[in-house]
């Protein structure tokens, strides 16, 4: 019964978590678009530092937490779940996309940001292309 709670909190962590994921590029995509140092600048800095700092740096972790707290439970055999381990690579390209956007809202915050709407129109799409590859793995375990 534990190993289900778990896992319910492992699910509602990732979800909270990819819906920062794909929420804080495209917040990204209009602050590009506005002058540094405006009230709408300062107004999407409000966003993106709560957004981060309120909702997806406790996601993650909780994210990471629960994920571990399932492996050491023990119901997957996880010297032989070859999916598992793509699947916790995958994870961990999340967590470095997650540490880039620390790094481009700290740019924004500091009038530093040198990258186009255009790519942060394509870095948004990468998140999403992970979870799609990290739930098949998850659901269909191939290997």
């Amino acid at each position: 019964m534990l190993y289900l709670y778990i896992k319910a909190l492992h699910i509602i962590s990732i979800i909270a978590w990819m819906a920062g994921l794909l929420y804080l590029p495209r917040l990204f995509v209009y602050h590009a678009r506005v002058m540094p140092g405006s009230e709408a600048d300062l107004a999407f800095q409000t966003m993106e530092r709560k957004l981060l700092r309120i909702i997806m740096n406790p996601a993650m972790i909780a994210t990471f937490i629960f994920g571990i707290w399932l492996i050491m439970l023990g119901a997957i055999d996880f010297r032989h779940a070859g999916w598992l381990h793509v699947k916790i690579v995958f994870v961990l390209i999340l967590a470095a996309m997650h540490g880039l956007m620390a790094k481009y809202r700290r740019d924004f915050a500091l009038g530093r940001n040198i990258r186009s709407e255009k790519f942060y129109r394509i870095f948004n799409e990468i998140p999403a292309i992970i979870m799609v590859v990290i739930v098949l793995l998850a659901v269909v375990k191939p290997f």
